[in-house]
């Protein structure tokens, strides 16, 4: 039982410590985090509050303009396992500091290239994603470590607010730069001067806990296991392993709709009007969209943190059946919003806002899964894990499939507005089946959540588990690694 071994004295009392970090610091902590992830969100979606301009600057069609959001994500994904595992083995701050310093040097770069240095962009975009990864597999963890129970929960409420007032405020910064300056790369070169300020907060104001420290289960050591060891393991943590599944399937819907949507609003609004009024709808278009974004996603969070809270003292699969729920309520609506956009636009700025209040009750929630059914030793990278997959079945593909068939359906038929927009909207159509697949994902969340939460909380109290592990689980799901393994 030697790979056993080389997780269970992690439970012993050796092992334990407290983090000694205040309460006012940790909160400190948190805003930190908030900010930083801001930024991280907002980077991701300047490009798409002005994508047809930044279209046009390239003329590029649909299916080259997908890549800006494809390429992006899969250098996120990509190099998310890395540092999910030196995140669990080294200083985790100065990680996310080295990962911040590159991306905001990326976009700030990004910022300069001419006419003819699309695929310069293009690898601007990439080194993104590089230095995102680094932040996005190892700041949850951090809070992870300074919070439990409800406090986690709203911790992680406050810090995943980011992500649709982030990806709003994105909307809003370039759709507003456009607009002052004329010049849609201004839009790049706001968030790179707040990234120097947030390095600066990270690197002397954010603490480097002790991994579990919160849960009194700290560590002075480095893992021992190897990073085949540690993927085995969560590959057989089932909740894990169907709640990321189910991730992805709201990565597939809301990147698409985090760089089409704008647009498309746009084409639906211009079905009847002349090209010369485009530039000023897109503005307009992008601005509303980013506030439905930033006003809905504010809502969903905290009606999220507070269903999951009194529904889980009474039924302890509550968070996956919310999340299945929020997604089966988000369909319909999502569907009226494709199909009425070039009829009724107030009708879809409501459909809009209604299908991202019910997506957006996940994003805490799925969090704070992760967070007690994986053990702290392993966490940074169940982060990284969790954020490969629902990538690349989620947004790493579905910006830029959507945008092939768009072009696809355009190719042979005359150009027109009204072309453009039916080709999009066709394309879109696919976002709400894949949105009842994940629903059914969390379905099968529910039914293995009680038991991967338990032996997580056994392994933390350093109480043997191998017992509970069931052989169909393979090498099992209870945190010490093989622990299904016999002697």
């Amino acid at each position: 039982m030697a790979d056993v071994d080389e997780y269970s004295h992690l439970g012993s009392e050796q092992g334990r410590d407290q983090s000694h970090i205040s309460p006012a610091r940790a909160k400190l902590t948190v805003g930190i985090l908030l900010v930083i992830n801001l930024l991280n969100y907002m980077d991701r979606s300047v490009i798409a509050g002005i994508l047809e301009k930044v279209q046009e600057y390239f003329d590029v069609n649909d299916s080259l303009a997908g890549l800006f959001q494809t390429v992006l994500i899969c250098s996120f994904m990509i190099l998310a396992p890395l540092f999910g595992y030196l995140g669990d083995r080294y200083n985790r701050k100065m990680l996310m500091a080295i990962g911040i310093a590159i991306w905001c040097s990326a976009t700030l770069a990004g910022s300069f290239v001419t006419q003819s240095g699309f695929w310069w962009l293009i690898l601007c975009l990439a080194f993104v994603g590089v230095g995102q990864a680094s932040f996005s597999t190892i700041a949850p963890t951090i809070i992870a470590d300074l919070f439990v129970d409800v406090q986690r929960t709203w911790a992680l409420s406050i810090f995943n607010i980011a992500i649709p007032v982030g990806s709003g405020l994105g909307y809003i910064l370039g759709s507003t730069m456009l607009k002052l300056t004329k010049d849609w790369h201004w839009g790049l070169r706001v968030t790179p001067c707040i990234g120097v300020l947030a390095i600066l907060l990270l690197v002397f104001l954010t603490p480097n806990p002790p991994r579990g420290a919160a849960e009194n289960h700290s560590e002075s050591w480095n893992p021992r296991t190897s990073w085949v060891q540690d993927l085995k393991y969560l590959m057989t943590n089932w909740s894990f392993m169907l709640s990321s599944f189910a991730v992805a399937a709201v990565a597939f819907v809301s990147g698409v709709m985090a760089l089409w949507g704008p647009t498309y609003l746009l084409r639906a609004n211009n079905v009847d009007t002349t090209h010369s009024s485009q530039s000023q709808a897109n503005t307009k278009d992008s601005i509303i969209f980013g506030v439905i974004v930033c006003s809905s996603g504010i809502f969903a969070i905290v009606i999220g943190a507070v269903v999951s809270k009194t529904l889980r003292a009474k039924n302890p699969q509550a968070d996956p059946l919310i999340c299945a729920a929020g997604l089966l309520l988000s369909a319909p609506f999502l569907y009226l919003l494709i199909v009425l956009a070039d009829q009724n636009i107030v009708a879809t700025f409501i459909f809009i806002f209604v299908s991202e209040l019910f997506i957006g009750l996940n994003w805490t929630i799925v969090s704070d899964i992760l967070l007690y059914v994986v053990i702290p030793p392993c966490r940074s990278m169940a982060e990284a894990i969790q954020i490969t997959i629902s990538h690349v079945f989620g947004d790493a593909c579905s910006p830029y499939i959507i945008g092939v068939i768009s072009t696809v359906l355009q190719e042979g038929r005359p150009s027109s507005t009204y072309r453009e927009f039916m080709s999009l909207q066709y394309a879109l159509l696919i976002c709400p089946f894949i949105i009842v697949i994940g629903a059914a994902l969390f379905f099968c969340t529910a039914n293995h959540l009680e038991e991967d939460q338990e032996n997580t909380a056994k392994y933390i109290q350093g109480v043997p588990v191998s017992s509970h592990v069931p052989k169909t689980y393979g090498l099992g799901s209870c945190g010490h690694a093989m622990l299904a393994q016999e002697a």
